[in-house]
């Protein structure tokens, strides 16, 4: 694919999963009234995705190291349509559930693809623009998302939500396959033994902190394949992680960043909606214009975070908008008027914006070609475990009266210790050396780190 293409594919990819999420969660209370279902099986028409796309989201990376990102991206959106056009038809809750498993199967595969591509086709001196588009389009999915989702439950109803897939996903996964990819000298070998330990344990982690019945089993289980997929790959001769991107402080400390923003955004996100609607007595058209700032500097941040890189380097930029997330989290903690709530929702939004681009460029960036499936798969872990740890951490600490001080005070407080590991990120960027993505080794970072 041209760079243009495949930006464009890479963008609709995006979108169209955070669109699926954010329209579900608007369209589950109508499902559930029209198929008779439980609270349970409502809750595992997300749960049962997540944990899906979790377990696989690195193994699908590596798959797209070895076989190209442009195909594993056409099946993976081939598929996903197909398993949404399948939901939109399903004649039950177990008939939804299940195909919502293997859209998460299918997401798995186009997700890291997304960015996987990006790597291929952009030399890592230009990745700055390409990446804080695809974070400005997610933006607005998500802020779309409920607006689209209620407009469709309201009107046509909720099969119609998943009907929106069908059309892109078919055109841009038979443009993907039928784009001829470069030829690789050298096919990555896959580890499927690694691939599985690490997918239980991943699996099983997201069961933990949903906190679904069993979850002592299942957490005791992710610790015991966690430590046995770390001893395996320090044995391996060809290890899932590739040692460039597991052994890099820089590609590590982003993802700890990742994880630690997006875990307070989504814990933030959670005990707003009790406080805007519970508390303060606020409709949901009333709640939602209140936060949609959030969703607006996120937009507007995206750009503006690759004017930062280029000027001041991924080190100051993401320590910078963590605290920027903190500062707007403890405003929330304390805001009740319009004009504070308002403000606390732009600076959270400007400060997780600012992060999810800084941080996915460092990530992308630092992988060699061969190995950007693998860290996108890693980018995407962490953007998918970080919200429910977040989720999971507002829960206990809201406890049974509601309380939103403590929760936000912490969540502020882990923004603020995920500023920390950005001490390991670049600086100012330097000269680069124009390789199209070409080289196998990390040509492209700056001198004198």
């Amino acid at each position: 694919m041209n760079p243009r293409l495949t930006l464009m594919s890479s963008v609709v990819g995006a979108v169209i999963v955070a669109l699926d999420g954010t329209v579900l969660t608007v369209a589950q209370p109508t499902l559930q009234r029209d198929l008779g279902a439980s609270f349970a099986q409502v809750q595992w028409t997300s749960t049962g995705y997540l944990i899906a796309v979790a377990s696989l989201l690195v193994f699908a990376g590596r798959l797209g190291d070895r076989y190209g990102h442009h195909r594993v991206f056409g099946v993976g959106m081939l598929g996903f349509g197909a398993a949404s056009a399948g939901v939109a038809v399903a004649p039950g809750a177990g008939w939804v559930i299940g195909l919502r498993v293997v859209q998460g199967v299918f997401g798995a595969l186009l997700q890291p693809a997304t960015l996987g591509m990006l790597r291929a086709a952009f030399p890592p001196d230009r990745l700055r623009t390409p990446i804080a588009v695809r974070t400005a389009a997610i933006g607005v999915a998500a802020a779309a998302g409920p607006v689209v989702g209620g407009a469709l439950v309201a009107g046509p109803g909720w099969r119609v939500v998943f009907l929106l897939n069908v059309v892109p996903t078919v055109v841009f996964g038979v443009l993907a396959l039928t784009v001829r990819g470069p030829r690789q000298a050298s096919p990555v070998r896959l580890d499927l033994p690694g691939a599985l330990l690490l997918g239980v344990a991943l699996a099983c982690l997201v069961h933990a902190l949903v906190g679904l019945p069993g979850w002592g089993w299942t957490a005791a289980t992710a610790v015991l394949a966690g430590a046995a997929f770390v001893r395996h790959e320090r044995r391996a001769a060809r290890p899932l992680l590739p040692p460039d991107v597991l052994g890099s402080a820089a590609v590590g400390s982003a993802l700890g960043m990742l994880v630690a923003a997006s875990a307070a955004l989504s814990g933030t996100l959670f005990v707003a909606t009790f406080l805007l609607q519970d508390t303060l007595g606020l409709d949901p058209v009333q709640s939602a214009l209140r936060s949609l700032p959030l969703a607006l500097l996120m937009v507007l941040a995206a750009p503006g975070c690759a004017v930062l890189l280029r000027r001041a380097g991924a080190r100051r930029t993401t320590v910078a908008a963590m605290t920027v997330l903190a500062l707007g989290i403890l405003l929330l903690s304390r805001a009740s008027a319009t004009v504070p709530l308002c403000a606390a929702f732009a600076l959270v939004g400007a400060g997780f914006g600012t992060v999810m681009v800084a941080a996915t460029h460092v990530v992308v960036r630092e992988a060699a070609v061969e190995s950007a499936g693998a860290a996108g798969g890693l980018q995407q872990t962490a953007m998918n475990i970080g919200p429910v740890l977040g989720v999971a951490a507002a829960t206990a600490l809201m406890g049974p009266d509601g309380a939103r001080e403590l929760p936000l005070v912490v969540l502020a407080a882990l923004a603020l210790a995920g500023a920390a590991p950005g001490r390991a990120l670049p600086g100012r960027p330097g000269p680069t050396i124009d390789d199209h993505g070409r080289s196998a080794d990390r040509a492209g970072v700056p001198a004198g780190r």
